[in-house]
């Protein structure tokens, strides 16, 4: 395949379709085991053509393992929250806790702040669940200074108050983070709807608490 190949088959969409139109087209290019390496260069400039990169390419290799390596070779066509968060979609879902957070723990610290986001992202919305998550998880958390890391954090934090209540409740009102982080995390967990309006009001006390940091 080409790049005039593809135009033809998004032409072939119409001009008013949606994310399932480009998805399904996406699932039979990965059925026809298509190349679409030709889109790396030109991804940034072409944003229609992104999600149908990362989608194509990572349903071709066999792995997360694979996908995982496919994402950090691509850190650079990261630019946007919603193309990291996508991403969680490509990976599959049989990843083994372990292995995410090793690489969690290395993406944390990257330079870039897509990097960054995705280190948090990847947990959701099955690896949060696991039994022994919590502590793991919580050691990654930390102050950062740009504003869609500590979106992805607050968002991490909103999924464990879910499935950890308890923990997560003690862990913001003991926790060193930033005012900041903490009052979007809790900003998150109230626009829950899996969260009980009780742990909610509860949960909203601690700005009082955190508030001058």
């Amino acid at each position: 395949m080409n790049l005039t190949e593809l135009e033809t088959e998004f032409s072939k969409l119409g001009e008013n379709y949606k994310t399932k139109d480009k998805d399904n087209l996406n699932k039979r290019l990965i059925k026809q085991n298509a190349d679409v390496s030709f889109l790396k260069d030109i991804v940034l400039e072409k944003q229609k053509y992104h999600r149908t990169y990362f989608q194509v390419s990572m349903g071709n290799l066999k792995t997360y393992q694979e996908r995982f390596e496919f994402i950090e070779d691509n850190f650079d066509k990261l630019q946007d929250w919603w193309h990291v968060d996508q991403l969680t979609q490509f990976i599959g879902k049989s990843i083994d806790f372990s292995y995410a957070f090793s690489k969690s723990k290395e993406y944390v610290n990257h330079k870039h702040p897509f990097a960054r986001r995705w280190g948090y992202v990847l947990f959701m919305p099955a690896l949060v669940k696991e039994e022994n998550a919590f502590e793991l998880i919580v050691s990654l958390l930390k102050n950062d200074d740009h504003y869609y890391v500590i979106m992805a954090e607050a968002w991490l934090i909103s999924y464990l108050a879910i499935y950890h209540p308890t923990k997560t409740y003690e862990y913001l009102k003991t926790c060193d983070l930033s005012y900041e982080l903490i009052s979007k995390s809790i900003s998150k967990i109230c626009d829950s709807f899996r969260v009980s309006d009780e742990y909610k009001d509860k949960v909203r006390k601690l700005r009082e608490l955190h508030k001058g940091k």
